[in-house]
């Protein structure tokens, strides 16, 4: 599959101008032009290769499924590579996953390069294909605040998932008294799930950011300071949003720990004073179940005798527990 105008080109019509290809997409507006690459192959690879000359193992890197976020800084060439994780909730397994998003971005063009999993992303690109004063909106002002729109959006995707941890965290403390233990283990369960693997993203991001903030880079054309200093106050927010979250949950840990134990050892009390109501009567039927001469064994009444001594005995017992406050 080719890839044309891969190069950045100038032109008069500030209209969008999208490519034909269903993994290679581009946008031109002005200087700038934003090339989106979705499930790339070696094939987007090398043209991209061939037509910026950006570096092979940065290329590699995005065709790896694995990899930590990062930001490699080409001086020389005159671009940055990003390497940044976002998360992604699925619903129907109620758990959130890394979706990976690299970027190349140098003077008059940024590359996105993904999966096509992130929405926001892919409904950023589509709203600036189909709509001019978007488009004019997000890319007259240089490569530099276009990335800045595009991470900003990503990073704020976040916020959702996070309040709907907080109002899960906050049914789960209503209910902690008066629900089922074992359903309420397995929601407790889901939402420590989510919390963990939310700051393995959001963490690594942290220092990318800061590397993006901390130097000015002519070929971007914006005040790194206020626009990537703005992002990394939103990813602040969010890692102190999951601080919160993770002592919340070991709280409500602790807590559901010590409901249960209390409640196994009520159960326990109630079987042990059952045990030991009937060990008096089990020693008195036993003994009257052998085949020996004993007291009254010759008597009309034994039966009952013998039964009006066992509950003597049972009542006697819950008698002295109560008593003792056993029970």
């Amino acid at each position: 599959m080719a890839v044309r105008q891969l190069r950045p080109t100038k032109t008069d019509t500030p209209a969008a101008v999208v490519k034909p290809t269903s993994r290679v997409q581009t946008i031109t507006n002005g200087d700038l032009q934003w090339i989106d690459i979705r499930q790339p192959t070696p094939t987007e690879m090398n043209d991209l290769r061939q037509s910026h000359h950006f570096h092979a193992l940065a290329l590699d890197d995005c065709l790896s499924k694995v990899q930590r976020p990062k930001l490699d800084e080409y001086a020389d060439e005159g671009y940055l590579f990003l390497v940044l994780h976002f998360p992604l909730f699925h619903k129907q397994s109620r758990h959130t996953n890394p979706a990976e998003v690299d970027i190349f971005v140098g003077r008059g063009y940024v590359v996105t390069v993904h999966d096509g999993s992130l929405k926001p992303l892919v409904q950023m690109f589509a709203l600036a294909q189909s709509d001019e004063q978007i488009c004019n909106r997000v890319m007259t002002r240089g490569s530099g605040y276009l990335l800045y729109r595009i991470i900003d959006r990503l990073v704020d995707n976040g916020f959702p998932i996070l309040n709907k941890i907080d109002e899960h965290i906050e049914k789960l403390e209503q209910g902690i008294f008066d629900r089922n233990v074992r359903s309420l283990v397995q929601d407790l369960t889901f939402v420590r799930r989510d919390i963990i693997t939310l700051r393995r993203i959001i963490k690594p991001n942290l220092p990318v950011l800061r590397q993006l903030e901390s130097r000015d880079r002519a070929f971007l054309r914006l005040d790194e300071d206020i626009y990537f200093g703005d992002i990394l106050d939103h990813l602040g927010k969010q890692w102190d949003m999951l601080e919160d979250d993770k002592e919340i949950i070991e709280g409500l840990n602790d807590t559901l720990d010590s409901l249960t134990s209390h409640r196994i050892n009520e159960v326990m009390k109630i079987l042990t004073v059952i045990s030991v109501v009937l060990l008096p009567m089990t020693l008195v039927a036993s003994i009257y179940g052998m085949n020996v001469t004993l007291p009254f064994g010759e008597n009309p009444y034994a039966f009952a005798i013998v039964i009006g001594w066992m509950l003597l005995a049972a009542v006697s017992m819950m008698f002295y527990f109560r008593y003792k406050g056993w029970v």
